[in-house]
This record gives C-alpha cells, sequence and structure tokens, in this order.
C-alpha cells in the first residue's frame, strides 16, 4: 500500500458536561477500526488520526487534550460533540466554542453531533433550514429553541455531508460506524461492527458508498457554494447561479468547482439529489416518482436511470433492502421497479 498522504483526522470536543464516556468509546471504536485496516491492508501506516479538544488551563482557547498522532499539525476533518450528561449545552459559556466551530467548518471541516449536542451545534446556526435529529426527549426543546430548524426525531441518523446528527444517547455507535463508512470503506465498518459485537446501521450501505462531498480542498468560494447547496437545495439549480454565489465568472466557477470537488457542478447536484432521495427512500412511504420529484427531477425515468448509475440498484431495490418501511398504498407493477 502506498504511504498515505493525510491521514482522516477526527477531532472530539469535550465541553462542558460532555460524555466522556462516549469521548472515550468513539476513540476506542475507530482505533479499532484502524488496527483492523491496517492488518487487512498490511501497511504501518497511520490510517486514521483521533483527537481529544477542549478549553485549555486557562480556559481560554481551544486546544488538543490528546492525540493519536502526538504533536502532527492540522485542522480535523470532522469535529464531533458528543452526549452531554447535564442539561443541554447552552449560554455564555459555550460562546467560544460556537465560535470555534463556525471557523472550523468554514475552513471545510465537517462537523457531527449526539444527543444533546445537537443543542452546541445548533447554536452556530450552521442547522439553520436543515433537518436534524436529536435524543426524542429533547426534540421538542430543540424545535422550540431554534425554529429554524426542521428537527425529526424519528431518525437515528441524519447525514447531511457536511453535518451529520445523531439521536439517542448511545447513537454514537451509530456516528462512529457511519464515520468509519465514510473514511475507511464499507469492509473497515461491517470489521469494526464484527469485532465489536455491535450492530451496523440499520440501513447502511454495504457494497457502495454515500456520497461525501469533498471539504478539505481549501478553495473558499466553491466552499461557500457547497454550503449553500447543501443548505438550500438543488431544485431548479444552475452553473449561473452558482457562479454569482461563488463570486466568479462562470468559466472560472466551472474550471474551481471540478478541481476542487473532482466533480463538474451538475455532476455534484446529481450527488446530492440521490443522497437526498435515499434518505426519502429509506424512512418514508412517498411514491419513487414522487421522491424523484421532490428531489428535483420531473421525469421519473431519468430519475430512475441517475439513481441506477450512481448507486447500483434501482430504487425499488435499495427501497427493498434498506426502507425501514414498507409502502402501503396501493400500486402500478412498475412503481418500484
Amino acid at each position: 500500500m502506498a504511504r498515505l498522504r493525510h491521514a482522516p483526522h477526527i477531532g472530539l470536543l469535550i465541553y462542558p458536561h460532555a460524555q466522556l464516556a462516549a469521548v472515550h468509546g468513539l476513540t476506542d471504536l475507530f482505533g479499532v477500526a484502524a488496527r483492523l485496516t491496517r492488518e487487512r491492508l498490511r501497511t504501518e501506516d497511520s490510517v486514521l488520526r483521533v483527537s481529544h479538544l477542549g478549553h485549555d488551563m486557562a480556559g481560554d482557547e481551544i486546544s488538543c487534550l490528546f492525540d493519536t498522532q502526538a504533536g502532527r499539525e492540522g485542522e480535523p476533518d470532522i469535529v464531533i460533540l458528543p452526549p452531554s450528561l447535564g442539561d443541554p449545552p447552552g449560554g455564555d459559556a459555550i460562546a467560544p466554542l460556537v465560535a470555534w466551530l463556525r471557523a472550523r467548518h468554514a475552513g471545510g471541516t465537517a462537523l457531527a453531533s449526539v444527543c444533546a449536542g445537537a443543542f452546541l451545534l445548533a447554536e452556530t446556526g450552521l442547522l439553520s433550514g436543515r433537518t436534524a435529529t436529536t435524543h426524542w426527549i429533547y426534540a421538542e426543546a430543540l424545535a422550540d429553541r431554534f425554529p429554524q430548524i426542521r428537527v425529526d426525531a424519528d431518525k437515528l441518523l441524519i447525514d447531511d455531508g457536511d453535518i451529520i446528527t445523531a439521536g439517542g444517547l448511545m447513537a454514537w455507535t451509530d456516528l462512529g460506524l457511519k464515520l468509519v463508512d465514510r473514511l475507511l470503506g464499507p469492509t473497515a465498518m461491517i470489521e469494526t461492527a464484527r469485532f465489536l459485537l455491535v450492530d451496523p446501521p440499520g440501513r447502511e450501505q454495504r457494497y457502495y458508498s454515500a456520497f461525501s462531498p469533498r471539504l478539505t480542498h481549501g478553495d473558499a468560494a466553491v466552499l461557500k457554494v457547497q454550503h449553500w447547496l447543501q443548505a438550500n437545495g438543488t431544485r431548479g439549480m444552475t452553473v449561473g447561479a452558482m457562479a454569482v454565489q461563488a463570486g466568479l465568472e462562470e468559466r472560472t466557477f466551472l474550471r474551481r468547482f471540478s478541481a476542487a470537488t473532482g466533480l463538474r457542478p451538475i455532476e455534484y447536484c446529481q450527488h446530492l439529489r440521490v443522497g437526498k432521495a435515499r434518505a426519502m427512500l429509506e424512512g418514508t412511504n412517498k411514491p419513487i416518482d414522487q421522491i424523484g420529484w421532490d428531489v428535483g427531477y420531473e421525469d421519473p425515468a431519468s430519475f430512475r436511470k441517475l439513481f441506477l448509475k450512481l448507486t447500483g440498484l434501482s430504487p425499488g431495490d435499495y427501497r427493498r433492502r434498506f426502507g425501514a418501511t414498507r409502502m402501503s398504498v396501493s400500486r402500478s407493477p412498475r412503481s418500484d421497479e
């Protein structure tokens, strides 16, 4: 195996009353995943880096408290906000954390929360206009405190690319496996779940990976458009509108977007749409043609063809494999193909 240029870096943020059991549990889960991956690939190279982040002794700045690669520099690729054992975080005490999280996200770091950690994430404003989950007992409080968030406590995990929220207190195991799948691949995720005797996420793919947008490319103008698309959707989206959002001439935008993300803008939007469609197929009873329309496709045949191309399964096969529900309304013979 070729030497890795950059081992993915996961940071665990320790805030007041954060559940340390989740912090250490995730550290162990990622450690197992890294060891099993190195053994399978027969390499001594680092494949995953985990750090604990929190206030320094003076309480003024966020610093590294622990690092599996001590002495290494570099911002995390993903920061996780663990559950809280006290009241949901809020108030002046977390203001420095909120500013720090906003800065990391603006620089391309993905953010993830578990349980009441969603309140800290919501304080950043980054969940506004998005769907998020938390522990069912906190769902009403989160919706009341942040009315601009669509709270869906029926879902255990919501992956929005640059933002991931997980539900219950122990949902850190689901989030951990989700991130192993994203960073090390589905084989590593299954190996880790089997070793720890933990069920894999119930509707997690095994033979193909979910779209994970590239966010650490360093092009601020392109990153701005990526966050904008994630928050506002892609229905009716044009390259011209994206270029305006980026503040670039259209030809320059096309070149920089492709270089940064590895995809043309239209391909990127297709991946986002199919990602939204997969979530609907997993968790709703909506007819497939309606899902296609909802994510931006007026032609059902075009939607089905693209879905098959990007996932390897027809929408109907995907629902049969990963759906939490079954269609309870009558359908035409071809409605699930």
